[in-house]
């Protein structure tokens, strides 16, 4: 390692390009990967914000946004399988919002409505406001939604209990409370309502479809095996998951089905082949300017073996010198990206310890390619 050390530190100009190179190639791959994380943490949201212990779907439902609806009667169905407890019916829609402050400006929002009688929501607002749901037309809006929707938080708080009044799909609601979720790459901004006030917003919607059942288990139950004996007894028109299942299927299809997934997966190999080469130029120009002092170790008995350890250890080392400031720097950025997006944009150690084992990675596939370089130090040769 001090053979190593030295070589590294023998050209400071040498090494901070060095470390500047991998922190970049560090920023890269942190800027994907958190950027991939946050949007399959946002676009589960919702998936893990409801109360429930099954989930029933259409199996033509690729994500939550753009469901396939089916009819409300294979819910009900259930209701007297052992071991389940209750459903509730979800339905989801897109609307047109109207800005409150600007309302030639209109803009897609994502609306769920409930039976405010039961306990839907596990999140902040919601659930201690499901009395106010129950009066016609009342919704309440996302207050982490983008700001493009209008200072929508300030104007329910100045309009008081009452709320104010705006159009979501040509339809005059009244924004009487907020809630608390957040946006994802596929929602903006989100309300909730119950279940007449959505069909007063939708009235093309039929009240026998719905979008998501919720489905509630006793306590004893063991969901898999209730999972089993309902997919055994509903027919193929809808699918039973599991809380687990329901958001594993969300992932994959921001994972496989789009494109965004291939994107953020290159961006990561970008970054990595980026930075390999800036560490494969540096430990070359080395090794090369080097290479009558790694001749003198052969002749005196130094084995390629050993060499190669000490090519290796400088890529190390720089692997460990450039993570560090690489990391500091992303967490800066996910801090500025989080607020301007408002996504869940963070650091996470799985996230920090994967991108330094990549890291480590780059730097040793560079150090084995430099080293084709050492086998040319012979010392007939060269003296």
């Amino acid at each position: 390692m001090p053979i190593a050390w030295l070589q590294l530190t023998r050209d400071k100009v040498r090494l901070l390009v060095a470390i500047a190179g991998v922190a970049f190639a560090v920023v890269l791959v942190c800027m994907q990967l958190g950027f991939q994380e946050a949007m399959f943490g946002s676009s589960v949201r919702y998936h893990r914000s409801l109360r429930y212990d099954l989930a029933m779907i259409s199996p033509k439902t690729g994500f939550i946004v753009q469901p396939a609806s089916f009819s409300r009667r294979r819910l009900y169905q259930i209701r007297g399988v052992p071991g389940v407890a209750g459903v509730t019916p979800l339905y989801i829609g897109l609307g047109d919002w109207r800005n409150p402050e600007h309302p030639s400006e209109a803009r897609r929002i994502f609306v769920v409505g409930f039976d405010p009688s039961d306990r839907v929501f596990d999140v902040p607002g919601v659930d201690s406001q499901r009395e106010a749901l129950k009066r016609p037309d009342v919704v309440l809006f996302d207050e982490t939604s983008r700001p493009e929707f209008g200072p929508i938080p300030r104007l329910v708080r100045e309009a008081g209990p009452d709320g104010f009044h705006t159009e979501v799909a040509n339809r005059d609601v009244r924004v009487a409370g907020l809630f608390e979720l957040g946006t994802s790459f596929g929602i903006d901004a989100s309300l909730v309502t119950s279940d007449l006030n959505f069909r007063r917003i939708f009235p093309n919607r039929q009240a026998g479809q719905i979008d998501i059942g919720l489905i509630h288990l006793e306590a004893s139950a063991d969901p898999r095996a209730v999972r089993d004996a309902l997919a055994a007894r509903l027919p193929p028109d809808v699918l039973v998951l599991t809380r687990h299942d329901f958001v594993e299927r969300e992932i994959d299809y921001w994972h496989r089905a789009t494109p965004i997934g291939y994107v953020f997966s290159f961006g990561v190999i970008m970054g990595l082949v980026v930075g390999g080469i800036i560490v494969y130029q540096i430990l070359f120009a080395d090794v090369s300017e080097h290479l009558r002092e790694y001749a003198t170790l052969k002749a005196i008995g130094y084995t390629d073996r050993y060499l190669f350890g000490v090519v290796i250890e400088q890529a190390l080392l720089l692997a460990l010198l450039g993570f560090g400031p690489g990391v500091l720097a992303s967490m800066v950025l996910y801090r500025e990206a989080g607020r301007a997006t408002h996504l869940p944009v963070e650091m996470t150690l799985p996230i920090a310890l994967g991108v330094f084992a990549l890291t480590a990675l780059m730097c040793a596939v560079a150090a084995s390619i430099a080293l084709r370089k050492v086998r040319q130090a012979d010392p007939a040769e060269i003296f």
